[in-house]
Parts: structure tokens; C-alpha cells; sequence
């Protein structure tokens, strides 16, 4: 298993207004494109378990020209609001960097 960080050029997250936290996840290169969306792992489910969403709520596209994954979701908070320890949602693409990408399986054969 590979860290999800080290297949990126970019992991990050941020407001896409006041409502709605988007995660923008770029990736090294086409090889590094093809096993992380080849291996299923940037889910709905994967994001509401990260982050405590409704899986329902989540939104993940891939863009293959730009080697890049997005998705958003509502924010747990509304921005500015009491209780909001993130005001440009700057930091929460952290809990992505560690997520395991696992082996393609033709290079679990070389």
C-alpha cells in the first residue's frame, strides 16, 4: 500500500462558499491518475467516514485531462458561524493524505 500523498502533486481542501467544503486531489502523474481512481478508493463513503458526512451528500468527479479528483460535500459547520475552527476549510484535507491506495493489480505481478 502507498499513502495517498505520495502519488500527489496537490492534496488540498478549501470553501466553495459558505455551505459546501471541496477537496481538490491532483495527481503526480497519469500512472499515479490510473491506480487511484482505478482502485476505487475516492468514494462518498470513504469521505463520510473521514469526515462524518452523509454519504448522500457527498460528490466526487473525476476530471482525467487534468489528473485530478474532486469532491465536495456540506460543511459540518457553516463558515463563520460559532463553532467553526476552519474558517477557509485550509486544513482539512489533512485526513486524506495518509488514506492507503492499494496495488494495481498488474503491478502486483511485475
Amino acid at each position: 500500500m502507498t499513502a495517498l500523498v505520495e502519488l500527489c502533486s496537490l492534496i488540498r481542501s478549501k470553501n466553495a462558499g459558505p455551505f459546501t467544503l471541496t477537496f481538490d486531489i491532483m495527481l503526480g502523474d497519469q500512472a499515479a491518475y490510473d491506480r487511484v481512481v482505478g482502485s476505487g478508493i475516492l468514494t462518498p463513503d470513504l469521505f463520510a467516514s473521514l469526515y462524518g458526512a452523509d454519504a448522500a451528500t457527498v460528490r466526487v468527479f473525476e476530471h482525467p485531462a487534468a489528473l485530478a479528483v474532486k469532491a465536495s460535500m456540506p460543511r459540518p459547520v457553516i463558515q463563520g458561524s460559532a463553532g467553526d475552527v476552519d474558517c477557509y476549510g485550509g486544513q482539512q484535507h489533512a485526513l486524506l493524505l495518509d488514506v492507503d491506495v492499494p496495488e494495481r493489480d498488474d503491478e502486483d505481478a511485475a
